[in-house]
């Protein structure tokens, strides 16, 4: 039988934080990763030679690692750098709003102290609320937060073997300021061997290192906005077009210029920012030597013409060559599922079962793969190689250990891991296609970075400052400040911005987002002791969007539970919450639900779940009830039927296409009107939890009263 291939590409990238008007960074993800997570990404391997892996480093990434191995600072970095009894109220509340950014729940809960002093603190961080318990914080306790919350960002790696970081977990509380200074010595150490690691690998030959363009940009949108509308016809566009194809080709050559000088080699491989990809982008990535390119299954099935690959998945494991007029370059594609389990599923299971689940998985393409001709298949993961560790108990080291382990074992029966770079010299593609679907990772189209008033916003003032900057020569300023100018446009093309832009996804560090993009669009004015144009002066981002866009009912609904949308108004005024819209620094892409409807009258509560189709097999979905007390739905659309709590449901409507209806009375909850109904939707498969939505939060409803439209009028 053919083996299967696999190929694990991890994707590792950070925008840039530097802030130009201070010139240090403004947040710390970049140092923070390398403590936690980017050393231990490649060392991890060492104790598996038989796995092969991809990693993905970009270049603004790359950049930021070498400048803090130079000496370059963050504002979490300088307030822990002083003295306890150094901080100004200003730092301490700094410290006390700041230094909880880690989930709880792998990396405060453990850590008794840590633990005791973030219930101190509360849940609240606005500044307000900050300013009046500051005064109950010891210099003694925040002293102890700043020691913690560097600590809880350091890989299991370094817990295990370096002696200076396991005598600080084993002390645990009243640390000194000698601790303090320790701490920091040690990850400055973490830092410089990164890169070092990393490279050491590659000339092993167990990793193959690629890059992306350079200041991570959207390449198809940077060549022509209007290529929005391939896959979005309806997208309201910004009001000028951006389309500079020179600014994508630098991008792209210069990432790989900085590559070469890092690692020592050319980049056989390259993932376009987001998976981005376009007809447009192959001769700027063939010209420049890149020999492959990577990105989602979405993309090949609207290629190839098929709906969500209905010819089944044979058409993904395989390699294609893009031929685009006299360039081609091949491609692989990322099956979006197997890359979901890891960043979205895995880390609510015991790592055994998780891998087990994993490894069944792969056997069965392998298997299915078998009943077709030709090439050995190969399946590609593709996915964050920072964000999702955080989620994992023991940051994902016992996840990844038991996955190495068992797939170093699967080798003999026919799992290979491989580089992509290995797997095409082999097994160089027989399929072409003639162009590609212009598109990303994420539904198939640019909508997370184009469309929506801020998106659109962020585009008409980098196309203003470009604008600006074209008009500006060398002959009427200093060469040096033209070229710095120019930088920061680079810098203002990355996607990172218009991630956070729009509806899609939030964070604790929005603001600062918004004001670092605004901030390289002021400099390049500032640069050239030109006027500011006002506009950027003002945030972008709008304090009203929610992390999780759950939209409230807003007048009694009366609708026909028959499992389809009976007339457009049917739903209307319910409430509802789109899946495709909540994230944060990570998106998940592979749902079974689309949207959750829900409303009520004066004495019924109505659902409706839009799901993908056909229903998953031995899948069940269920609305867990946190309020008023522990209840189920328990929906399983394969045998059609419906439990609440043990009662078997009547008034249900499993739809054929992909809709289900429902209602219960409110009596079954004992409430009454005023008080709160909480819950959530969850899908279950083999009985642990695919998905729970909302992701971060519950949706929460009050018992209506009769004169709930009126209320909401009058409100």
């Amino acid at each position: 039988m053919k083996p299967l291939y696999i190929a694990f590409v991890w994707h590792q990238h950070q925008p840039s934080y530097k802030n130009p008007k201070t010139n240090k960074y403004l947040l710390p993800w970049v140092r923070l990763h390398c403590t936690k997570d980017y050393y231990d990404m490649a060392a991890v391997l060492e104790k598996f030679p038989k796995i092969k892996q991809t990693i993905n480093i970009t270049p603004c990434l790359m950049e930021q690692i070498i400048d803090y191995t130079k000496g370059a600072t963050d504002d979490f970095l300088d307030v822990t750098k002083k003295t306890a009894k150094e901080l100004t109220k200003d730092e301490r509340i700094f410290i006390l709003k700041n230094f909880f950014m880690a989930n709880p729940d792998t990396m405060i809960a453990p850590y008794p102290r840590y633990q005791e002093l973030f219930r101190r603190r509360g849940w609240r961080a606005d500044d307000n609320y900050l300013k009046r318990i500051e005064p109950l914080f010891s210099t003694a306790d925040i002293r102890d937060i700043v020691v913690w919350f560097n600590l809880s960002w350091i890989s299991p790696y370094f817990r295990q073997h370096n002696e200076k970081i396991k005598h600080l977990l084993k002390k645990g509380k009243n640390f000194s300021e000698e601790d303090r200074q320790i701490l920091i010595d040690e990850t400055t150490k973490i830092i410089s061997q990164v890169l070092p690691k990393h490279k050491e690998l590659q000339d092993k030959g167990q990793i193959e290192i690629i890059t992306s363009p350079y200041y991570h940009p959207i390449l198809p949108l940077l060549i022509d906005t209007n290529i929005a509308k391939a896959g979005m016809p309806s997208v309201v566009l910004p009001k000028t077009r951006f389309h500079q194809p020179d600014d994508a080709e630098l991008q792209i050559k210069t990432g790989l210029e900085l590559y070469e000088k890092v690692f020592g080699r050319k980049s056989r491989g390259m993932w376009p920012s987001e998976g981005s990809v376009s007809s447009d982008i192959v001769p700027l990535v063939a010209k420049n030597g890149i020999s492959w390119i990577a990105t989602d299954e979405e993309i090949l099935f609207q290629t190839l013409g098929e709906i969500n690959g209905s010819n089944g998945k044979s058409l993904l494991y395989k390699p294609y060559k893009i031929i685009v007029g006299k360039h081609s370059v091949n491609a692989i594609f990322r099956d979006h599922k197997l890359s979901d389990l890891i960043g979205f599923v895995y880390h609510k299971m015991n790592a055994e079962d998780a891998v087990n689940d994993f490894i069944e998985r792969l056997i069965e393409i392998k298997n299915a793969s078998n009943n077709n001709n030709g090439t050995p298949p190969i399946v590609s993961i593709i996915l964050d190689g920072e964000n999702c560790w955080e989620y994992y108990k023991n940051s994902g080291f016992d996840f990844l250990n038991s996955l190495y382990t068992k797939l170093s074992s699967q080798e003999k029966h026919g799992l290979i891991t491989t580089t992509v770079s290995e797997y095409l010299a082999k097994f160089p593609p027989k399929d072409e296609l003639k162009g590609i679907f212009p598109g990303s990772w994420i539904n198939g189209n640019f909508g997370i970075w184009i469309g929506h008033p801020e998106d659109n916003q962020a585009w008409d003032y980098l196309n203003q400052a470009r604008k600006f900057l074209l008009c500006r020569t060398p002959k009427t300023n200093p060469p040096e400040n033209i070229k710095k100018a120019w930088e920061e446009i680079y810098i203002a093309e990355g996607s990172d911005w218009n991630w956070w832009y729009g509806a899609d996804h939030s964070s604790m560090n929005d603001a600062e987002f918004d004001q670092l993009f605004r901030a390289h669009l002021i400099n390049v004015y500032k640069l050239l002791n030109e006027k500011v144009p006002d506009n950027l002066y003002f945030s972008i981002k709008r304090k009203w969007e929610a992390i999780d866009n759950i939209i409230k009912p807003v007048d009694f609904i009366k609708p026909k539970i028959d499992g389809k949308v009976t007339s457009y108004f049917e739903w209307h005024d319910a409430g509802f919450y789109d899946v495709s819209k909540s994230g944060g620094a990570m998106h998940q892409t592979a749902t079974c639900i689309k949207m959750i409807y829900w409303g009520f009258d004066e004495t019924e509560l109505y659902f409706r779940l839009d799901f993908i189709q056909p229903f998953p097999k031995n899948t069940k979905f269920k609305i867990v009830f946190l309020k008023p007390e522990q209840k189920d739905i328990t929906i399983d659309p394969n045998n059609n039927s419906v439990i609440f709590d043990t009662t078997e449901l009547k008034n249900i409507a499993i739809g054929k296409r992909g809709i289900i209806e429902l209602s219960l009375p409110f009596s079954e909850f004992g409430t009454k009107p005023g008080e709160t109904i909480e819950f959530v939707v969850i899908t279950e498969q083999k009985g642990f939890e695919l998905e729970r939505w909302p992701y971060h939060a519950s949706i929460v409803l009050a018992h209506p009263s009769k004169n709930f439209p009126e209320e909401h009028w009058s409100a």
